[in-house]
């Protein structure tokens, strides 16, 4: 792994969790648990390494769609985490961000989320962003009414939209696109995640479920993108790729 040649901002959607208790016969409790695990090990690694900013799709707004108790055991867990790693994200120079419709959280675990945000705001290192209550197609639609009110009360010109104004309506608008994807489970989709911002990121699947990734799969990751041309619209182009 070449240390001059990082990914600025790394996104993962981990995934798996479920079926890792499954294949145990546990409580899918228990997966996310062992999964809460791996973001502690993942993200205190990434910061030891020098990314600049890290992104967890932690929950989507689909993921209400789960049954009644496992919606509520993630959002202990949520709390939870919060609760007990301040210290560390502090510890660690880390600065704690939160992206998607945080209204539509608990108010305890918004409560929690906004505390943490701003215990760790004056902090210099990694930005460490959950993605939370989080859909790319809300998130696009919201910019789009943004937008419309600027229009509406002439703040701005039609004409004047372009790429970057309307990046800067984004939830992500204080964020770089992102690098590099990593997806855990061996899935090949993006499920509704930062689908404006990946335009041109490196995306890598690996077979690991969510609790089992390691971080030898993230330097593994992190090599395949390093061997990667980056073209960003140009004569090459580069695929998905599985690990």
């Amino acid at each position: 792994m070449d240390r001059d040649n990082l990914p600025q901002h790394i996104a993962i959607i981990m995934d798996g969790n479920g079926r890792w208790a499954k294949r145990r016969h546990l409580p899918k409790v228990i997966g996310h648990r062992y999964g809460a695990r791996t973001v502690d090990r993942i993200t205190s690694h990434c910061a030891r390494l020098g990314i600049e900013a890290l992104t967890l799709y932690s929950f989507s707004t689909e993921n209400w769609k789960r049954p009644a108790d496992e919606v509520e055991a993630l959002m202990n867990l949520l709390y939870e985490y919060l609760n007990k790693k301040l210290v560390k994200l502090n510890n660690n120079n880390i600065r704690l961000n939160a992206i998607g419709d945080i209204q539509g959280l608990p108010e305890h675990v918004r409560k929690k989320l906004t505390e943490a945000i701003n215990k760790t705001s004056k902090n210099t290192g990694m930005i460490l962003t959950l993605a939370l209550n989080y859909g790319a197609r809300e998130e696009i639609i919201t910019a789009c009414k943004k937008l419309t009110k600027l229009v509406e009360s002439e703040k701005l010109n039609t004409e004047d939209i372009n790429e970057s104004v309307f990046s800067d309506q984004l939830y992500t608008k204080d964020l770089p696109d992102p690098d590099l994807l990593i997806r855990t489970s061996g899935e090949l989709r993006v499920s509704n995640f930062l689908l404006w911002q990946i335009s041109y990121t490196e995306f890598v699947a690996t077979k690991a479920l969510w609790p089992d990734f390691k971080v030898i799969d993230l330097e593994k990751a992190i090599v395949e993108y390093q061997n990667r041309k980056r073209r960003f619209g140009g004569r090459e182009n580069t695929n998905l790729h599985t690990i």
